[in-house]
């Protein structure tokens, strides 16, 4: 009966590997071996030119011969490549007598050891035997390794936590499916998710049964968790080892205060990193079929919330604007827009929960797009865009 190999993996730091040969598997084994730490030997009379560079960095120590009994002294590992059958035994064979684990370039059945197809996804590993048969091995972690990138699987840790941190994730503009991949391995690392009203709550309905969800969202006019106390709650999780998803609507930096979550979590000494998300300012503006610029028709845009000052911004009709939470001040906007010197025949569109199957385009002019939300019903979450862009979306009917 033959008896299965024994899974393992090897901490090379520090410790002597020694590669027989100098060509092409030889460069790629003894990066590896580089990578891990360990201290490389390579025997070899020839080296590819990257092996020589190797070298010549001083990553590499090299024998400048064949291979010789002897070569193996103080050795962990030996790797033969040399593509000489005779020379390979010879190196298999003193490493079986120095007690040397042997991998045989192109003799997996006269190794004592194997080289899996290896991926790593921060701080997992992911290696593949494919018994045998190399490319079946790659296909396979290829495949799992697209999974967990993608959040696919479950990533948390169950026995050992390396110490706590925060991720600041935008979620994106409602869709689910524009949450990005790094945000999605996160959230299923994650131990507690503090999520946002705007954030794509359904994928929440993923995450572990145990995982700790802290609602603060906000609506327009009303905080009931000020910033102050979400700031203290990313902290205080954190600094007890967890991981701390903090999952926001559109892009932690656009409107979304995550640059002072950011200092905060640095001020208290907290691992802190920013995933990107796709803004709803752009995003939904596309899902109506409204590109902010577009050759020949406007060439900037500029974004705010509803609640700003809009006398300083570019009156030209090839200037689009986007006003972010602002259909409760519409009316009061589109007045301001005239007023500073925008055109009451201005196009505007006003875009509810953007990308998602609910949203719906309200279209008009400045002098119109107010008596037309009240009419149709507008309700936040939503956005506003005026510009002679608007014209370009499949919506474009204005009221006579």
């Amino acid at each position: 009966m033959e008896h299965p190999p024994l899974p393992l993996s090897l901490r090379l730091a520090g410790r002597k590997v020694v590669v027989v040969g100098g060509g092409h598997v030889a460069t790629r084994r003894a990066a590896s071996y580089v990578d891990a730490g360990a201290l490389v030997t390579v025997v070899s009379p020839e080296l590819s030119d990257s092996l020589r560079a190797s070298v010549d960095r001083g990553d590499v120590t090299w024998v400048e011969r064949t291979y010789r009994t002897g070569d193996l002294d103080g050795a962990w590992l030996v790797q033969t490549a040399t593509a000489e059958p005779g020379v390979d035994d010879r190196v298999s064979a003193d490493a079986e007598d120095a007690r040397v684990w042997c991998l045989k370039g192109g003799d997996p059945d006269g190794a004592t050891a194997w080289t899996p197809a290896v991926s790593r996804v921060d701080d997992v590993v992911v290696a593949v035997s494919g018994g045998g048969d190399a490319r079946r091995a790659a296909v396979l972690r290829d495949a799992i390794a697209t999974a967990l990138e993608a959040g696919e699987l479950p990533l948390r840790h169950r026995t050992h936590h390396p110490g706590g941190r925060v991720a600041l994730v935008g979620g994106g503009p409602g869709d689910p499916g524009l949450l990005t991949a790094r945000g999605r391995r996160l959230l299923a690392e994650a131990d507690v998710v503090v999520v946002d009203r705007l954030a794509p709550h359904t994928v929440l309905d993923e995450l572990d049964p145990d995982v700790e969800v802290i609602d603060v969202g906000k609506k327009p006019d009303h905080h009931p968790v000020p910033q102050e106390e979400i700031n203290r709650l990313l902290v205080d999780r954190a600094r007890a080892g967890k991981v701390v998803v903090r999952l926001k609507g559109g892009d932690p930096y656009v409107f979304g205060r995550g640059g002072e979550e950011r200092e905060a979590c640095e001020s208290a000494g907290v691992p802190v990193e920013v995933v990107p998300g796709v803004t709803s300012a752009i995003a939904v503006c596309a899902a109506a079929g409204i590109p902010v610029t577009h050759r020949g028709v406007a060439n900037g845009f500029s974004v705010l919330t509803g609640h700003e000052e809009l006398d300083t911004l570019p009156v030209e009709p090839s200037h689009t604007v986007v006003l972010l939470m602002g259909v409760r001040r519409l009316r009061e906007s589109a007045a301001a827009l005239v007023a500073a010197g925008r055109s009451p025949a201005t196009p505007v569109a006003v875009v509810e929960r953007g990308t998602t199957p609910q949203q719906r385009v309200t279209v008009g002019t400045l002098e119109t797009i107010a008596d037309e939300a009240v009419r149709v019903g507008c309700r936040a979450p939503a956005i506003t865009v005026l510009g002679d862009v608007v014209r370009l979306s499949p919506a474009w009917r204005p009221a006579p």
